[in-house]
This record gives structure tokens, C-alpha cells and sequence, in this order.
């Protein structure tokens, strides 16, 4: 009887794990929508590990935040990836210098 609950109990552990991302992964991790599909679980794993070793700061958290906003990459449909291919792409995603 305690296998069969285990299991939804688990999954809705790694579900609220999954959420809790910051902004600034978040959008990182629209850049890696857009790489070769062999190259994706490469660059998301780059993404981790930045994060773990680059705390940003609220300030930088809330830019990103404004930043998944503006970034509209849509991982179903890769032609979004155009965006970051126009100076108002970049100052949308944060590319911009």
C-alpha cells in the first residue's frame, strides 16, 4: 500500500523542485531552446553550473525577471530564436551591451 503513494509523493517533490528556478536561469535557459538539439542538454548543464558557482544579486535577479518578459523564445516553435538575431531581440533577452 505505501509503494503505490510513494510515487505521486515523489513526482509532486520534483515538480515544486523543477518551479524553483530563479529568473535568471529561467531565461539562460530560453538561450538553450535555441542550440542544435544535440547540443541542448550540454548547455543546460552549463546553465547549472553557473548557477551554482554565480550567486546573483537582487538587482541582477530582478533585471532577469523583466527580462523573461520581453524574451519571447517559444521552445515548440525555434523560429522565435529570430529574435536574437535584431539589436531589439538582444535588449529584450539581455544580450545587449
Amino acid at each position: 500500500m505505501r509503494r503505490p503513494a510513494a510515487l505521486p509523493l515523489l513526482f509532486a517533490t520534483l515538480s515544486l523542485l523543477a518551479g524553483c528556478k530563479s529568473p535568471c536561469r529561467e531565461l539562460s535557459e530560453r538561450f538553450c531552446d535555441c542550440v542544435d538539439r544535440y547540443q541542448r542538454t550540454l548547455c543546460l548543464q552549463n546553465v547549472a553550473a553557473r548557477e551554482r558557482d554565480l550567486e546573483p544579486t537582487e538587482e541582477q535577479l530582478d533585471v532577469c525577471e523583466q527580462r523573461l518578459s520581453t524574451c519571447n523564445i517559444d521552445p515548440e516553435d525555434r523560429t522565435t530564436c529570430d529574435i536574437l538575431r535584431t539589436d531589439e531581440g538582444k535588449d529584450a533577452c539581455g544580450l545587449a551591451r
